[in-house]
């Protein structure tokens, strides 16, 4: 927010270092990666650099540019896995430590950034861009001081780098120095007149100074530069309101939601504008979406409750102030207020101590020398809560997220199971770089009288249904074999025949019992109907992630229906006594018990598909999902980490959003 954060770029100037593996397939993967990587596509760039390694496992910059892919994906614990690997296999490799070193500080571990990068500036010391990127962490880690004695001796070697600048004078604002910000931002603006973001950090500057209609005219070019930048619309709606334009504060801050519908910042100075504005069922309305994304959110609930009060609904204000007090103990203030709610409702005994403990906390406050920022100001009943926060607001940190980020409900479905569908019916989710080889199942495929794969995706369309079932018909006229019977079971779960296909199933199994894949596709089909019958009634549980970092289950109505997954559970079982080696069964297992809340059975069996093959991206993306369940985030994070390595392209934006550092959370 305060600081131009330094981008991993991609240094063009690498060349292959392998001699001995100087073949065409290396050359072309690697070349292929890296075009990727420059094109941003960042997904497929993982894929050549996968397929890189597993052709020579010492090609270090395989590891090297599959991290900064990583990197760029929000990948930051597979991107230092991958620094790391690189490093083993060419230790004194400058670029894998300033990379890591970036990556380090993206995750909050300065102190192991900051020797990472001291080791690459001992191998070149004449790397300039080092110096920018220690400069950067050292302003994370709160050294201003080295940070600009690090941005000082970048700026002599690169004096037209505006970045720099605008870095330096955020080291300068933080000590106080806001002359020096200023000419700082000056300079950065004069080297680059159309970055918005030198006007953006000016702004703040003349804020601070009091100058508002300056600072609102450089949010005003920002925003001719980057018509969609949130940010500058936020700072902008802040000036306009301490000038009085409330409709051009709201105004901006509705530009902000349009962009970013979730921000919770922005909710919440809009709920406080609504409430002062007499609209108060806006206020609540935006106050719930703030408690929603941050459910310990004190400022909310003491706020909402004043909402409450104005609306004599004296009893939801004191569960209000209740929370807030829980969060606060010291809160004074919402002892008072609780009290008159009290009294409002005629418990005046329960009234009285609530005043009397207010006032015990005031005298308390008086007391102690602890500066207006800290816990004991909550103590303070001279203060004003209900006044707009900016993004460094004293409270913001404590209560918000201090950048702009996007807080959208997400449902994280697990990924659906493997079962055999018919070929042209499904799109699977296989990495480029694996194939399971297996000749059961080969046979199996072979001898099928339909066409036929084994995927993990959800049912699609077959092409030229109506000629495949008339084949099938015809087939299963001339013979009720079980292969024909399966296909028979096949066509018609694809048209959502549950019953008819359930038939076919039973008939297969009782001609040939030891076919474990017939157990494996009626389980799924017995889930499916599960599933079907669910959202009939708007009832289908998904997996959502919060944005504490935890995963909740959730259902689209309010009545919540247990539904049992025992007859799949069982038929998934006889498949895994009837071939204990494949993998797979133990991966439908695992989604199973997790639909049927057995979470750590749910974990036991993904970890058994994933020790008989540890190619299943599937499995580890699931078993994350779990895991990030159960509190368990560093586990499941790295889970899917190395699901995304496997071709699962949905884990990046699971991992962008919910593996965040302490600091960011």
């Amino acid at each position: 927010m305060m600081f131009k954060k330094g981008l991993i770029f991609l240094a063009l100037t690498f060349a292959p270092i392998w001699s001995a593996f100087a073949q065409y397939d290396l050359d072309h993967f690697y070349y292929s990666g890296r075009q990727s990587l420059i094109d941003g596509k960042y997904a497929q760039a993982i894929e050549s650099f996968n397929i890189l390694s597993m052709l020579d496992s010492t090609v270090y910059e395989a590891y090297f540019f599959r991290g900064i892919a990583k990197y760029n994906l929000g990948d930051y614990v597979g991107a230092q896995r991958d620094f790391d690997r690189t490093l083993h296999f060419n230790p004194i490799y400058t670029p894998a430590y300033h990379y890591r070193a970036i990556t380090l500080s993206r995750i909050g571990k300065y102190d192991q950034a900051l020797k990472d990068l001291e080791e690459a500036v001992d191998l070149r010391p004449s790397y300039t861009d080092l110096y920018f990127s220690r400069g950067v962490t050292y302003f994370l880690s709160q050294q201003f001081q080295k940070a600009i004695h690090d941005f000082n001796t970048f700026i002599r070697k690169m004096p037209r780098e505006g970045s720099a600048y605008l870095n330096r004078g955020a080291c300068y604002l933080f000590l106080g120095d806001t002359t020096k910000a200023l000419n700082d931002y000056n300079k950065a603006i004069s080297l680059n007149r159309f970055d918005p973001e030198g006007y953006i950090r000016r702004s703040r500057v003349y804020a601070m100074q009091e100058r508002a209609g300056e600072a609102i005219e450089d949010l005003d070019i920002a925003l001719r530069l980057d018509s969609t930048n949130t940010y500058a619309f936020f700072n902008r709606a802040i000036l306009k309101y301490e000038k009085k334009d409330i409709r051009g504060a709201m105004d901006d801050l509705n530009r902000v939601l349009e962009e970013d519908p979730g921000n919770a910042l922005t909710l919440y100075n809009r709920a406080l504008i609504y409430a002062q504005v007499g609209d108060y069922a806006s206020a609540l309305d935006d106050y719930d979406r703030v408690l929603n994304i941050n459910p310990n959110n004190v400022l909310a609930y003491f706020n909402r409750a004043a909402v409450f009060m104005e609306l004599g609904r004296y009893r939801d204000a004191m569960d209000d102030y209740s929370q807030a007090i829980n969060l606060y103990p010291d809160f004074a203030k919402a002892y008072l207020n609780r009290s008159f709610a009290k009294s409002q409702l005629g418990q005046y005994t329960s009234a009285k101590q609530d005043y009397d403990i207010a006032q015990r906390k005031v005298r308390e406050y008086q007391a102690m020398t602890a500066d207006s920022t800290g816990h004991a100001a909550f103590a303070d009943t001279t203060r004003k809560y209900d006044h707009l926060l900016a993004l460094d607001a004293e409270f913001a940190k404590k209560d918000f997220d201090n950048e702009l980020l996007q807080y959208r409900d997400v449902d994280i479905r697990l990924k659906p199971l493997y079962k055999v569908h018919p070929a042209d019916s499904v799109s699977g989710y296989s990495s480029i770089a694996h194939k399971f080889e297996d000749a059961v199942l080969d046979a199996f495929i072979a001898r099928s009288p339909l066409a036929v794969k084994f995927a993990s995706a959800a049912k699609g369309s077959i092409r030229n249904g109506a000629r495949v079932r008339e084949e099938v018909e015809r087939s299963l006229r001339a013979s009720r074999s079980s292969d024909n019977l399966f296909a028979k079971a096949l066509v018609e779960s694809e048209n959502n025949q549950f019953n008819t296909a359930l038939v076919c199933y039973d008939e297969a199994i009782s001609k040939s019992p030891e076919t474990f894949f017939y157990y494996i596709n009626r389980g799924a089909l017995q889930a499916e109907m599960i599933d079907f019958i669910a959202s009939m009634e708007n009832n289908v549980q998904v997996l959502t992630l919060d944005n504490a970092n935890t995963v909740r289950t959730r259902v689209q109505d309010q009545v919540k229906h247990n539904y049992d997954y025992t007859p799949a559970i069982h038929d998934m079982t006889r498949a895994a006594e009837l071939n204990p080696s494949f993998p797979y069964t133990y991966y439908n297992l695992g989604n199973l018990y997790c639909l049927s809340n057995d979470l750590p059975e749910a974990i036991v069996q993904y970890t058994r598909a994933i020790d008989l093959y540890p190619y299943i991206g599937e499995a580890y993306y699931n078993r994350g999902l779990v895991l990030i369940y159960l509190k368990d985030r560093e586990k499941g994070c790295i889970d899917l980490s190395t699901a995304g390595e496997l071709g699962i392209q949905d884990a990046y934006g699971v991992i962008k959003k919910y593996c965040k550092t302490e600091e960011e959370l």
